[in-house]
């Protein structure tokens, strides 16, 4: 079989491609958040990593490609507030339009599409099973996550966990052990859409955004796989975070290949809605 090799930003080198399994090699990138059109910066993300599972199809017998929808997020209540449209309507809205531009791309539709809300039942199990494991705490209606309990924590990024919190940009409150603590669970406010709450053990609200791909990919892949993908921006703090709360709540390894698509530039600048270009 003819080699496949694949920079791994985990070990921070490029390695042989070795799959758990030869016969059903298991495939998940993060996807889309629903709330407006997507850019052809966006779009590269998609592009590479179909690439990517078309030349595994082509190597291995049985390849099963995830890749999500993220349907329920601070920007998705925030474009419901601004148009006054309901977040299910607008996020199957965007979804469509992604899903239609990624096709006229030539991006083949991937095996499983998975949306963050019809997930919540996996969320609020591994959110239990961390705070059993005295990996999170729940304070105020929210579930945080101990940074400071794993000991591996910056392994994916090269950062500290001091480093992080000095150099990033952290919310400060009260209800957290820790300045770097992440948000697993948060309290509903009284302006969200009731399609953006939810019950839980810990009162009515909906996940933080990391814990989603956590409890889709394994959903779909296992509670370990072959490839975790995404866009380089995503390395710290989403899948960072990923890497934490999944070994914390399984006690197995996560991924064993971390493969980053990079910014596509414009003009020698990072392509991005912020910058208008």
């Amino acid at each position: 079989m003819p080699d496949l090799r694949l920079y791994n930003s985990l070990t921070r080198e490029k390695e042989a491609f070795v799959p758990l399994d030869a016969k059903h090699v298991r495939l998940y990138a993060c996807g889309p958040t629903v709330y407006s059109y997507a850019h052809i910066g966006n779009a590269r993300m998609a592009v590479v990593f179909d690439l990517l599972s078309k030349l595994l199809r082509r190597m291995y017998p049985k390849v099963t490609y995830v890749s999500n929808i993220t349907d329920v997020d601070d920007k998705i209540i925030a474009a419901s507030m601004e148009t006054n449209e309901a977040i299910e309507t607008i996020t199957r809205k965007y979804e469509k339009i992604y899903n239609e531009d990624m096709a006229v791309l030539g991006v083949a539709a991937p095996d499983v599409q998975p949306r963050a809300t019809e997930h919540i039942a996996q969320m609020i199990t591994m959110i239990s099973a961390l705070i059993e494991k005295g990996f999170a705490y729940a304070a105020e209606g929210h579930v945080l996550f101990r940074v400071q309990k794993d000991p591996n924590y910056g392994k994916l990024s090269g950062r500290s966990v001091k480093d992080m919190v000095a150099g990033a940009r952290v919310e400060v409150a009260p209800y957290k052990e820790y300045p770097g603590d992440f948000v697993l669970w948060k309290p509903a406010s009284e302006k969200d859409d009731a399609s953006s709450k939810f019950d839980s053990p810990w009162g009515v609200g909906r996940p933080g955004w990391h814990i989603e791909c956590s409890a889709m990919s394994m959903k779909s892949l296992g509670e370990t796989f072959d490839i975790h993908a995404g866009g380089i921006d995503l390395v710290f703090p989403h899948h960072e975070n990923e890497i934490a709360q999944s070994e914390g709540a399984t006690g197995k390894p996560f991924v064993r290949y971390w493969v980053h698509s990079e910014f596509l530039l414009a003009e020698g600048e990072k392509m991005s809605k912020s910058k208008g270009n």
